[in-house]
């Protein structure tokens, strides 16, 4: 029987969290990395293992010290596709090592993870696929892979090393965190998730879009291409910045519907861009469009329009920005009857 000792989280010292790359991949801790195939869910982990061992800094992080890199890999291979994608991100081989498995397989049971982290002093371990290293533990049960999982971020945790998952997603619909070959205890495990695929308006282009974070907010999606050809092993991964993908853009496949309140404020810049319009006539392109009354008022608000009477008629334009003006009685009456949010529907 286990002998009962007790701590008082009042002698627990907090600590900082510390990261691999700020917002998206802790060190030591877990991190998943998830997609379909030919997402360039590796291409990615690559790239991010290059900025690693030279110090780079990744999107919206900043530069660090260079650092070891453990790569397994069951199902690429390292001269013709792994080495060269790794040249191709301008990474430092030297500082990238791997675990021979020509005599044993490796498993997350396996001593020689924790050797390989303290031998090269890595600081970050990559599995690829996740799927493969169970052995022969049961994925899907939860209680063996949960103890698995919590053996791994244990060896994190002593040394200080990212341990990044990259995982197959299954073909069925549902949340990101149901669509993880495997038990959900792997996502469950994990402190950070990421999913990568191909962004629907655009084949060219990919996104790692954060779907969880344990630790701070969820990172904005970046988005990233290749410059010399998608998905070869010859191409030159280029990020490119900050995206407003989705993780449903990037699961379905189709892109997100786009608001009646962004058609409507479309609409309106569009249609006053060349001068006033008369507000029968917006409201009219609006019905047209199957935009309601109500919203295209918020839109109208949201983009500062004002209302001007001429005649028997009102008009919508857009606001000139000005120091000092002089107005007309008739003009000022309109604008006080704007601002009290008086006028007639059609204003």
């Amino acid at each position: 029987m286990a002998i009962l000792r007790m701590t008082k989280l009042s002698e627990i010292q907090s600590e900082p969290v510390e990261w691999l790359w700020e917002g998206y991949i802790p060190r030591g801790m877990l991190t998943l990395i998830q997609g379909d195939g030919g997402g360039g869910k590796t291409t990615t982990a690559l790239a991010i293992s290059a900025a690693v061992t030279t110090g780079r800094a990744l999107p919206g992080g900043v530069a660090s010290a260079p650092a070891p890199v453990v790569l397994q890999n069951t199902e690429d291979s390292y001269p013709k596709k792994l080495k060269p994608t790794l040249e191709k991100c301008s990474a430092d081989l030297s500082l990238v090592e791997r675990i021979d498995e020509d005599e044993c397989a490796l498993t997350f049971s396996d001593e020689r993870i924790e050797q390989a982290i303290i031998r090269t002093g890595a600081k970050l371990f990559i599995c690829d696929p996740v799927q493969a290293f169970f052995g022969s533990a049961n994925m899907n049960l939860m209680g063996s892979v949960r103890q698995i999982m919590k053996r791994l971020g244990d060896i994190a945790v002593r040394h200080d090393c990212a341990i990044l998952l990259v995982g197959h997603m299954n073909k069925s619909g549902g949340k990101a965190a149901y669509r993880s070959n495997g038990s959900v205890d792997i996502f469950a495990a994990a402190r950070s998730v990421m999913t990568v695929g191909k962004l629907p308006n655009d084949d060219e282009i990919r996104a790692i879009v954060p779907i969880k974070n344990n630790l701070a907010q969820l990172g904005k999606p970046q988005a990233f291409g290749f410059d010399d050809g998608v998905g070869t092993s010859g191409a030159r991964f280029t990020w490119l910045g900050e995206c407003d993908a989705t993780i449903d853009e990037i699961l379905s496949g189709k892109p997100k519907p786009e608001s009646q309140f962004t058609k409507a404020r479309k609409l309106i810049e569009t249609a006053l861009s060349k001068g006033p319009v008369a507000a029968a006539d917006m409201e009219q392109m609006a019905g047209e469009q199957g935009i309601s009354y109500k919203t295209f008022k918020r839109a109208k608000e949201a983009l500062g329009v004002i209302s001007v009477q001429r005649g028997r008629q009102w008009y919508w334009e857009m606001p000139i920005d000005v120091e000092y003006t002089e107005c007309s009685s008739e003009v000022q009456t309109t604008a006080l009857v704007h601002l009290n949010n008086c006028e007639p529907k059609n204003a």
